[in-house]
């Protein structure tokens, strides 16, 4: 039983993981006809749905470093596609917000991005979609918590 358990699981990851790649690239590939970057498009992105983020959660979501996320956030800025200020609570915490060229480019540049997404996940349902969301936030906790039990563990020892 726990064999068949420990075949199936592999399965699973193997198929999750080739999927990963395969749709990961569609969705690169697009990204890459907009001449932006990954990671600054990942940024204006957020920002373009989110609103103005704190630098350092901006880092946290997008995991990227944080030695990375100033140089890209400089790189943005010197484009002027996004601009930083102050949060008005605490000086030393900056925020990120979109300025009105980057907003007007990810007006144009958004919907045909969801457009690809969407075709790439266009293979299933809307409830498909959504028992999937559920089942992966399910696994992505599960395992948060082992890492977190991994990091307890290793520094009892």
């Amino acid at each position: 039983m726990v064999q068949h358990e420990h075949e199936l699981d592999l399965r699973l990851f193997r198929v999750w993981r080739k999927a990963h790649q395969v749709l990961f690239t569609n969705i690169q590939k697009d990204i890459e006809r907009y001449d932006i970057g990954f990671e600054n498009f990942q940024i204006l992105e957020l920002l373009y749905s989110k609103g103005s983020q704190p630098v350092q959660r901006i880092s946290d979501i997008l995991f990227i470093p944080s030695g990375s996320i100033t140089y890209y956030v400089n790189k943005l800025e010197k484009q002027e596609l996004v601009k930083r200020h102050c949060a008005p609570t605490d000086k030393r915490v900056f925020h990120v917000c979109l300025t009105e060229k980057g907003r007007q480019i990810f007006d144009v540049i958004f919907p045909k991005h969801t457009d690809v997404i969407s075709q790439n996940l266009s293979f299933i349902d809307k409830e498909e979609k959504e028992q999937l969301i559920e089942l992966l936030k399910k696994i992505g906790l599960g395992a948060k918590q082992l890492q977190e039990k991994r990091k307890q563990h290793d520094t009892q020892l």
